[in-house]
């Protein structure tokens, strides 16, 4: 991995935990969300006036892509309406590389060097063990943590769809535009037939569009252009140190607690980043 797509991955971290964030404050989690996959769309068709169309060998990616960027995100809200985003977001991301990891190893022939399989177990120690950091009350939920498991699946899932369609669609970037553009044409008519979130409302989160939806669309388009140059199970181990940024913005932005066990998660996931940027492999 360069230096160039190391920090890129990097800056597409913070990125993602901005636009949590911003998803968190907002008082209605699903129009939020709608809101961001809103945003997500309208940056894709901008995207599309400066980059090429995505060659149609990779349409099957594509459409797959999409149905799985759906699931996580359905299910990504449903652990949000169980669980607490410091149980269910650590989960769900630390369960991601770790899929991707042991998928590409076993089945895909990828090979990473030992330094690097360090680093990508550090990341998804430090990650997972986030989690372990209790609330006020104590109190842990169980079907919460399923419905993150199950984003981490889905999370593992569309990283190695995007990965492998990016390469074959000869435009990374404008391949995850295109499923970006379809996501924000179907996941709001879903919301609005399952949870009852009215375009008018998300209209009016004009903020979260924009913002969330910008941070939301260049964080992953980043990420998916990574893939295209650096292995799939790194980049994607990488770019989990957002809970590290999430934990930053959580505490000095949203007034969350400190606690030793944040501390330690943290540094061990920032440990695995340093060795997996000093590593040869």
């Amino acid at each position: 991995m360069t230096t160039t797509i190391f920090f890129a991955v990097l800056f597409a971290a913070a990125l993602h935990a901005s636009w949590n964030a911003l998803v968190k404050g907002g008082g209605d989690k699903v129009v939020a969300m709608n809101a961001v996959v809103v945003g997500q769309g309208i940056a894709g068709v901008i995207a599309l006036a400066f980059i090429p169309l995505p060659g149609w060998d990779a349409f099957w990616y594509m459409a797959i892509s999409v149905f799985l960027h759906i699931g996580y995100q359905l299910f990504l809200l449903q652990g949000y309406k169980l669980g607490d985003l410091s149980q269910v977001y650590p989960i769900a991301r630390g369960v991601a590389p770790l899929i991707v990891t042991v998928t590409l190893l076993c089945f895909l022939d990828e090979t990473l060097a030992n330094t690097e399989l360090v680093a990508v177990a550090l990341i998804i120690i430090g990650v997972m063990s986030m989690s372990m950091a209790r609330q006020s009350d104590g109190l842990r939920n169980g079907k919460a943590a399923v419905f993150a498991v199950g984003t981490g699946c889905f999370i593992a899932a569309y990283s190695l769809v995007d990965g492998y369609g990016g390469r074959l669609s000869d435009s990374a970037v404008g391949f995850y535009a295109i499923v970006a553009i379809v996501n924000a044409l179907i996941f709001p008519v879903l919301t609005k037939a399952t949870m009852g979130a009215g375009a008018r409302a998300t209209m009016k989160a004009w903020r979260t569009i924009l913002i969330g939806g910008a941070a939301s669309f260049i964080a992953y388009a980043i990420v998916v252009y990574a893939f295209s140059q650096a292995s799939i199970a790194l980049v994607t181990a990488l770019r989990e140190t957002s809970i590290i940024f999430a934990m930053l913005i959580g505490v000095l932005a949203l007034g969350e607690k400190m606690s030793i066990i944040k501390v330690l998660s943290a540094m061990m996931a920032l440990g695995g980043a340093v060795i997996l940027k000093l590593s040869k492999g």
